[in-house]
């Protein structure tokens, strides 16, 4: 299929289930409040700003907005990266010491530190700033203080935040909204990856077009639950995509993540202020979640009675976004394969459309998109023809939903081969909830090899409490052929051997498991 060919023309659209010609469809800019408060961000202009973790991808993308802004922005890392470099190469001065002394001392002209969210209280640039007296924001908070500059727009939810947040901001782009786009994964179409770009976009301080002409610039970002950072945001307009049982290291019952998807979502203004909550109608505790809210509450899904309902053709995988009551708003065929996918794409394209955007201008722009780096994302193929697959997924549904997903495109079993998947779990505590869950997650997969779980802010004592090899026992259990190596050098060796001509390959985790796909596709 040509570039020309991939959006669905206006005559096509009709065909699709429930079709009909595109209409206009009312956006935000309809209900929006007139006259907004003096802005109580950051003010950083010509202000001295350090940054503890800048070469994270959030991180540095919020170093460029600061810079912008007017602010002198330095920072430090552990390790040089395409991130750092291309900061450095752009003028910022980034250390690779974060002693707290020497070359890791704060300068001394400093107004504000912000640190990652991986840097802990007890660090020694952290400690060092609060010797001084400088104040020290998170970088959720930092983030957050930002969005009162802007017109912001929050993508949330357990999963599909990254996909939807790159897709909704490359969308905005190509329909000439200019808005600055903060997710946290590399899309090549954000930006040039080889310079550090792909996980930032900068865009204009007023919105230049459409519905919401003149107003501040839209900033949209990905909202991750965890710890409840979401809370530290400002959004105009937010999307819920999914709400699941995760981070029960933070959050110890389904029941607290809720509730506190729930406060995120008090966040978002009034209807009357032009504030809009986007939910899923399935999946995403609904009811709980939108109780008592003053914004909009509008729902997408599968089904017509939704106020954006999904259509979306397996093999041809074409896309089409209904508004209810008024037809068929736009289609495209998407490049990415799974239900999934179709579901992100119609979301970024429902919350663009409430944003403004021209609807076939955004259709146009799906159709184009590529996906990011780790998020089902082909990394090549063997001389013997494996190919070798890499994805981010570490919660259950997203194995079970991506090696669903990779089979129905794929089809291995076709072609004599297998579906082999290599995943590491991410954090004990996360393994220990959910273990029932993951183990019936891989009921796609041919052959599981599990390495050991990936040891990441849980206590010495939750680690001694599971093991990777507890995880390959339930699997076998229900039938898998699952085994447990370790080191991933043993693993690839194990590939070598296991791996045949028509086998797809897919490697899986949030830890450096995506060095073992590489490895493998070294060999040939």
């Amino acid at each position: 299929m040509t570039r020309e060919q991939t959006v669905v023309p206006a005559a096509a659209k009709a065909a699709m289930p429930g079709g009909s010609v595109r209409v206009e469809v009312p956006s935000m800019a309809a209900t929006r409040s007139t006259t907004r408060g003096p802005s109580t961000g950051l003010h950083i202009a010509g202000k001295s700003v350090y940054m503890i973790g800048i070469g994270g991808c959030g991180m540095c993308g919020l170093a460029r907005l600061f810079q912008s802004a007017g602010a002198k922005v330095s920072g430090s890392d552990l390790s040089r990266s395409n991130f750092t470099s291309a900061l450095e190469r752009d003028g910022f001065k980034v250390a690779f010491d974060q002693s707290g002394q020497g070359a890791g001392a704060i300068p001394e002209a400093c107004d504000l530190i912000v640190a990652s969210a991986a840097i802990k209280p007890d660090h020694p640039q952290v400690l060092a700033a609060e010797r001084r007296g400088i104040p020290v924001l998170s970088y959720a908070e930092a983030l957050g203080k930002c969005m009162l500059d802007h017109t912001g727009v929050c993508v949330a939810g357990t999963h599909g935040k990254s996909t939807t947040t790159a897709m909704l901001g490359t969308s905005l782009s190509a329909a000439g909204l200019d808005p600055s786009v903060i997710v946290g994964a590399t899309c090549p179409q954000l930006g040039d990856v080889s310079t550090g770009g792909g996980g930032f976009r900068l865009g204009a301080q007023k919105i230049p077009q459409g519905s919401l002409a003149g107003e501040p610039g839209l900033l949209v970002v990905e909202a991750c639950e965890f710890n409840r950072s979401f809370h530290n945001y400002h959004p105009r307009v937010a999307v819920i995509t999914s709400v699941e049982a995760d981070h029960l290291d933070v959050y110890g019952s389904l029941e607290e993540v809720v509730a506190s998807f729930h406060e995120f979502a008090r966040l978002i203004p009034s209807k009357d202020e032009g504030g809009v909550l986007l939910i899923a109608q399935e999946g995403a505790h609904r009811r709980e979640v939108t109780a008592g809210l003053k914004c909009d509450v509008q729902t997408i899904g599968w089904s017509p009675s939704c106020d954006w309902s999904v259509q979306y053709e397996p093999g041809t995988r074409k896309t089409g976004l209904v508004r209810k009551g008024e037809g068929l708003v736009c289609a495209w065929v998407t490049s990415m394969p799974g239900e999934h996918n179709a579901m992100n794409g119609a979301t970024a394209c429902a919350l663009a459309t409430i944003l403004g955007a021209d609807p076939d201008k955004v259709a146009q722009s799906l159709s184009e998109f590529k996906g990011l780096e780790r998020r089902m994302q082909l990394l090549g193929q063997t001389r013997a023809g494996v190919r070798v697959y890499d994805d981010y997924g570490h919660h259950p549904t997203e194995v079970e939903t991506t090696l669903k997903a990779l089979r129905d495109f794929e089809r291995p079993q076709e072609r004599g081969g297998r579906l082999i998947c290599v995943f590491q779990p991410h954090q004990h505590s996360r393994t220990r909830f959910l273990m029932e869950e993951f183990a019936s997650a891989f009921s796609e997969a041919d052959v599981v090899i599990v390495p050991h779980i990936y040891f990441v802010r849980d206590s010495i004592e939750e680690k001694t409490k599971v093991t990777a090899a507890d995880l390959v026992d339930r699997l076998r259990q229900r039938g898998v052929q699952a085994m447990h190596l370790y080191p991933f050098e043993a693993i690839i060796e194990q590939l070598e051997l296991v791996c045949r001509p028509g086998d797809v390959l897919l490697v899986m985790g949030a830890g450096p498991v995506d060095s073992v796909g590489k490895g493998y596709l070294k060999l040939g």
